[in-house]
């Protein structure tokens, strides 16, 4: 059996010109970067009044036995394509942190994938490098500005912006910089964050121009006066620089699935500590230029779906024509506490105790949010026709499909039954709604996510938290939406609560301003906004040969 990458470099590519002309963009409009990735200037569908049918993808609670959501949304395309219709698949960038880490990469798998993969999961066309240098010029002048002499009245202790870069490099989460003497800089507490965690990628993924860009950067809370006023990118008049840091990066990627489907790939926020999706220009591009658009959100429901529906859409004015959402038996039976070494085994008692977690799942996406949703079920040899019944019956009670999905054998051929049920959904009545208003308070919110999606019993914050509430509150922004930074093991807050648990509180204890992006975030458990590596990282694996030809992604 080949692997992901030996089956990525056994396909040949078309140009992406071609890729580009097939979806009706003129030549004018694509900035190549090589032969098989470019850069599409928006203004190529100034104009166009149209917009396709935009389906997410997304999944049940990840386990270590994998569900497959990238792979799904590939296929799914590609499926769509086989079937006559005109498709686009819009995807989020991979972060080289999880690339070299445990994860590895995020360009689907199987046959079901968007190449080059290699580029793609690696440097790509430099966006995210981009973005992390417009983070860390910000930081650099709001330290000279203290150093200078800090006309703003900064207080080095309430300095919130941290410095950025895209690996999973625990050694940086916390230091204390500025030392060396009076030329060292001003000394005071400090940390990074993975680049894609920076509140600059979540900017650069809800920017509609470059003058929304420009102000969303400028409202940036870098940190608090001594008196206790925000203090801002624009008060240091970084905004400016920074946008001319970010004026490529804000236009969307166009590669190609292995059936040479167009792909857009942009933007990269985690959905576990960011809010999870792609860019709002690529979806938006992809809408005008396709009839169907196929995306996805990171994670499981409860993180990167909730994110997409209430921060996403709702900013962007997006509703979803349909919902795909991806599940596995084996990752079922895990939920079920059936253990990883026995999954191949039938097991309808772990699967039945599984089952509540897809279903959890599927009762927020059709009753909380009013969506037509498919259940596609990932197959793998080992399912048996017991266990599919089992999950079939279970969804059909709540009248769901469940569509068998062989998209990493088969490609787009494997997908043709998904594209088909998703065609149908896509002309259902559709109820699309928010899980909660804004003009309710940051308690409300919080309390409605965890009680409507989680299935919580409610919200405890912390006394730092509760500070932090009122001080939001007082400064007026209580009425923005909330980004919950929380493990995406468990609905919970504890990732060994997997399933569905219940009768669990989710603690809050630190919440913060995203400005600039427009939401709060608030962190719980013990989620952290810089990674570490496993203890077997992925980069041990990885080599390249004299000819260039790079081994191990995956």
């Amino acid at each position: 059996m080949k692997t992901d990458i030996e089956i990525a470099q056994s396909v040949e590519m078309e140009p992406v010109i071609k890729i580009a002309e097939n979806l009706g963009i003129n030549e004018k409009y694509v900035e190549s970067y090589g032969k098989y990735k470019a850069k599409i200037d928006p203004a190529c569908v100034a104009g166009i009044e149209k917009e396709g049918k935009l389906i997410l993808v997304t999944a049940i609670t990840p386990t270590p036995a994998g569900e497959g959501k990238t792979t799904t949304t590939c296929g799914l395309a590609d499926g769509l394509k086989k079937i006559g219709k005109k498709v686009v698949v819009a995807l989020r960038e991979p972060s080289l942190g999880p690339v070299f880490g445990k994860k590895g990469g995020a360009a689907g798998g199987g046959y079901a994938q968007v190449v080059p993969m290699e580029d793609i999961n690696l440097h790509f066309t430099g966006d995210i490098h981009a973005i992390g240098a417009a983070n860390n010029l910000l930081a650099a002048m709001l330290d000279n500005h203290i150093y200078q002499g800090n006309a703003l009245g900064i207080d080095p202790e309430k300095i919130t912006w941290k410095r950025c870069v895209d690996m999973n490099d625990r050694q940086l989460r916390f230091i204390r910089d500025g030392l060396g003497g009076r030329t060292g800089g001003v000394p005071h507490d400090d940390g990074y964050d993975i680049t894609v965690a920076s509140e600059v990628m979540a900017v650069l993924c809800l920017a509609t121009s470059l003058s929304d860009l420009k102000a969303r950067l400028a409202r940036i809370v870098v940190g608090y006066t001594y008196e206790g006023k925000p203090v801002t990118a624009g008060d240091l008049k970084a905004a400016g620089a920074m946008t001319a840091l970010l004026k490529d990066a804000l236009k969307p990627n166009l590669v190609q699935t292995l059936e040479h489907t167009p792909a857009f790939i942009h933007g990269g926020p985690f959905a576990n500590i960011a809010h999870g999706c792609n860019s709002v220009s690529a979806t938006k591009l992809a809408l005008k230029l396709g009839d169907y658009v196929v995306t996805e959100a990171g994670f499981g429901a409860d993180l990167g779906a909730e994110k997409f529906l209430d921060i996403k859409c709702r900013y962007a004015g997006l509703t979803p024509a349909a919902v795909v959402l991806v599940a596995t038996i084996r990752a079922l039976k895990m939920h079920g506490g059936q253990d990883k070494k026995d999954l191949a085994v039938e097991n309808t008692a772990a699967l039945e105790a599984g089952l509540p977690n897809l279903l959890r799942h599927l009762k927020n996406l059709t009753e909380v949010y009013g969506l037509p949703v498919a259940v596609a079920l990932n197959r793998f040899p080992t399912d048996t026709e017991n266990e599919i019944d089992l999950v079939m019956n279970k969804c059909k009670e709540l009248g769901v499909n469940v569509v068998l999905s062989e998209v990493w054998a088969k490609g787009g051929e494997g997908g043709v039954a998904l594209a088909e049920e998703v065609v149908r959904l896509c002309e259902k009545e559709n109820n699309f709604r928010f899980c909660y208003e804004l003009d309710e308070s940051i308690e409300e919110k919080l309390n409605k996510i965890v009680t409507r999606i989680y299935g919580g019993n409610g919200v405890i914050f912390t006394e730092e938290a509760q500070k932090e509430v009122s001080k939001l509150t007082e400064l007026g922004f209580d009425k923005l939406p909330i980004c919950v930074a929380k493990t995406q093991y468990s609905f919970s807050d504890d990732q060994q609560k997997t399933g569905a648990p219940t009768d669990f509180f989710v603690t809050v204890r630190k919440i913060k301003v995203s400005a600039g992006a427009g939401f709060l975030v608030a962190l719980t458990g013990d989620i952290m906004t810089m990674p570490g590596l496993p203890k077997v990282p992925a980069a041990e694996n990885i080599d390249v040969d004299e000819n260039g030809k790079i081994t191990g992604l995956f």
